[in-house]
């Protein structure tokens, strides 16, 4: 169980995260959805404590996340993986080391350095791709990949670190409609398949009322609506998008995949 208990965040005069409490149970797909600026990508950037919460507390199963340092710190980091808008691969490595580097936690610098992966690791990474059709592109440099292809390896790199829960920031905002819907798929099979929580930033209400099993709403930076997604109606959309709603709203679903196109084409 994570719990967020009033928790804050201040830049400056401009209060991001407002007095925000939430409860999230083990094993759910939860998409936070709000205009641009609203908040939400410092309430997922707090619980992962890249960001300091200025008041309140973060709780994983009774311990307070806020109070962590050190190696405790990076176990949790280790436990509550994180995946970006611009996927944060290293351009110049091979994809399966991109992989391998969510096993940081699990080795000595030294070895991590030397690149002394043992077998396990290896072959742990390379199931990892597997399960997103991406496999064969083991030995490709990740600068060399299209954007739908990246993502799914971070993701890849995220699932290696074991992680109790995933939170994606924006993990669509730069890719096309196919290659959102690749990566979407992505992670629910995580989130389905292997039970692991995903707490997810979206803009699109589409995707989040198809993907996601309780949708979490902010406008500046304060909790207006916290229910399942047939309970979000039109007027509070018109309420969490303000101007933006219509266009939200009424944009149409990305199209599916044409039949018999492979994944790992991306």
């Amino acid at each position: 169980m994570l719990v967020l208990e009033g928790v804050s965040r201040r830049f400056g005069t401009k209060l991001a995260v407002d007095a925000i409490s939430l409860e999230f149970g083990g094993g759910g797909f939860v998409g936070v959805i709000g205009r641009s600026g609203a908040g939400k990508s410092t309430l997922l950037r707090m619980i992962n404590r890249l960001v300091e919460p200025s008041a309140g507390r973060i709780l994983h199963e009774g311990v307070d996340v806020t109070a962590l340092k050190g190696a405790e710190l990076r176990a949790w980091r280790a436990r509550c993986a994180m995946i970006f808008q611009q996927f944060n691969l290293v351009g110049r490595l091979d994809v399966l080391t991109n992989v391998l580097m969510g096993r940081l936690n699990k080795v000595s610098t030294a070895r991590a350095v030397l690149k002394l992966w043992s077998d396990d690791d290896k072959a742990l990474a390379l199931a990892a791709l597997e399960q997103f059709g991406i496999a064969n592109i083991a030995a490709q440099r990740a600068e060399s990949l299209s954007g739908g292809q990246q993502q799914r390896v971070a993701i890849a790199r995220a699932l290696v670190q074991e992680p109790d829960l995933i939170l994606a920031d924006e993990p669509v905002a730069s890719l096309d409609p196919r290659n959102t819907r690749v990566v979407m798929d992505a992670l629910r099979r995580v989130n389905k398949h292997f039970g692991i929580s995903v707490v997810c930033n979206l803009h699109s209400l589409d995707l989040a009322r198809e993907y996601c099993d309780r949708l979490v709403g902010i406008a500046h930076g304060r909790l207006v609506f916290d229910d399942v997604p047939a309970a979000l109606t039109d007027s509070i959309a018109r309420e969490l998008y303000g101007l933006e709603a219509d266009d939200v709203i009424e944009a149409p679903a990305a199209a599916p995949l044409p039949a018999g196109v492979a994944v790992a084409a991306a």
